[in-house]
């Protein structure tokens, strides 16, 4: 190094370790030297050969750990201190020990190694920017999700989004297991590790298929209500929350006549006459425009609820996420 020249031997010793710590530095951040003329000696790679070796005391080891030829890690090792005219290692009884210089190196090296992984992470992140796992409940995901996933491919066409439909509780325990990124759930949920971010407002209906003798009444009365045979979403759902808190007083003394875990079944069996459903407006909108169900008016009974984005607090936030967040406010304003 140029800065080394003329001072005796013992003196590069005791130096060594911030040089080498500010050329790591300088490669795995990406700074150019500002000493003209001045070339690294050295690699990453060289490195974690070395840090390697330190570990298991023998190069036959490392290569291994390391999927090389023993000769290529040998080689490598052996170039790291001839470029710097240091020995690491005392080699005693076919074992390499580290010397008071690679102790000194170590420290240093390990740090720097660390960082530059870091950094490379940071580098893998930008590049996959926009990536994220979407976990949503069956009515958001059946009915808004893929409005909301067309704009956001529209920012990030290269972006990969995966899209998972469960109901509420379901996603919610993907959201806390890391296995979606961001959930869009219709309940409130009690829990320690989650947060929920109000996202939407919606509201549930009671409906019934046109031919059925309650679409000629303006509004549902107590008999009507208990003397109905009700076909809802299952105990746990969002939908299912939503009525059954509308419900209360009531509850022991409805018909509940089937139940089922995806909106379209239930439409299905309300229209073909087998009772009465509720589930969201957003659902229902299209049934109602082409007048095969109609929606029942029940006084005095609060079938609205909100929309949540769940995350858990554990989780560094990513930029997808916010991004996601941002794309369903805009569409929603």
């Amino acid at each position: 190094m140029a800065r080394l020249r003329g001072y005796c031997w013992q003196r590069r010793l005791r130096t060594l370790a911030p040089y080498v710590k500010q050329d790591i530095m300088d490669q795995a951040i990406g700074f150019t030297d500002r000493r003209p003329g001045r070339k690294m000696k050295y690699t990453l790679r060289q490195l974690q050969i070395f840090l390697e070796v330190a570990r298991q005391q023998s190069i036959s080891g490392a290569a291994n750990t390391l999927h090389m030829s023993q000769s290529a890690a040998s080689e490598a090792l052996q170039t790291l201190e001839h470029g710097y005219e240091i020995a690491l290692f005392d080699r005693v009884s076919n074992k390499l020990t580290l010397n008071a210089v690679g102790q000194t190196v170590r420290k240093e090296a390990q740090s720097l190694v660390d960082h530059a992984l870091s950094f490379e992470e940071v580098l893998k992140s930008h590049k996959g920017l926009g990536h994220i796992k979407v976990g949503a409940s069956f009515t958001i995901g059946n009915h808004l999700a893929t409005r909301y996933l067309a704009d956001y491919l529209s920012q990030y066409p290269q972006a990969d989004v995966a899209l998972e439909i469960a109901n509420t509780p379901e996603i919610v325990t993907k959201v806390l297991d890391y296995q979606v990124d961001i959930g869009m759930i219709e309940g409130e949920v009690q829990h320690r590790e989650l947060e929920l971010i109000p996202w939407r407002e919606d509201e549930l209906v009671v409906f019934c298929a046109a031919n059925h003798p309650l679409a000629r009444k303006s509004s549902l009365s107590t008999r009507d209500i208990k003397n109905a045979a009700w076909i809802l979403r299952e105990p746990g759902s969002g939908a299912r929350q939503t009525f059954d808190k509308a419900m209360a007083g009531l509850l022991p003394d409805l018909n509940v006549y089937m139940e089922f875990h995806h909106n379209e079944a239930i439409k299905n069996a309300v229209e073909s006459g087998l009772g009465i459903g509720c589930l969201s407006r957003i659902v229902l909108q299209r049934n109602f425009a082409n007048g095969d169900l109609v929606p029942l008016r029940l006084p005095r009974r609060n079938m609205r609820r909100t929309f949540y984005f769940a995350l858990t607090r554990q989780r560094y936030p990513l930029e997808s996420v916010q991004s996601w967040i941002d794309t369903c406010r805009s569409l929603d304003a």
